[in-house]
């Protein structure tokens, strides 16, 4: 009987710990210079970095990652119509993601570029106008500066630039 007791008492918290495991929902941590994001098949990795962004109101950040995507849609700036000719590319692996966040218009503004390749180590690269994780993970590091950052439409190129601030 007590062996029976036993086993279900294990079966239930074991259980329960992996139930846990699974359900968990935990996509950064704190580290000394920022953050580390792991985020899972499905994740959008544009919605959760500005929520990262938004919920721990990052002033401007460098990030650079890598993982699987199920879909990168990369985008070559057409100077003449001033836009982005959009271009999908699914099950990839991203072996290169850099870029940063800023602010407009009081809300987060991600330029991110990065390399992809296929299962035939085929790569394209560019702009990245949207990201989401496949199966797998993606890890991405997100480095805090302290100086709070915009981003500007400038003409004639209809360019979101980034802008420094003037003086010291």
């Amino acid at each position: 009987m007590k062996q029976v007791l036993f086993t279900l008492l294990y079966a239930f918290f074991a259980f329960g710990a992996i139930a846990q495991e699974i359900d968990c929902k935990v996509r950064y941590v704190k580290t000394p210079t920022g953050y580390l994001m792991v985020l899972r098949e499905g994740d959008d990795v544009f919605k959760q970095l500005e929520q990262l962004a938004l919920t721990e109101k990052i002033p401007a950040a460098s990030i650079s990652g890598i993982g699987f995507g199920g879909s990168a849609t990369f985008g070559f700036y057409d100077f003449e119509q001033k836009k982005f000719n959009p271009k999908t590319f699914k099950e990839v692996e991203m072996g290169n993601l850099n870029g940063s966040i800023a602010w407009s218009e009081g809300k987060p503004s991600l330029h991110i570029h990065g390399i992809a390749t296929d299962r035939k180590f085929r790569a394209y690269g560019g702009h990245l106008l949207a990201l989401v994780v496949g199966t797998g993970s993606m890890e991405i590091t997100v480095l805090r500066h302290e100086q709070q950052l915009q981003r500007k439409v400038e003409q004639p190129l209809n360019a979101n630039v980034l802008q420094l601030p003037c003086g010291r």
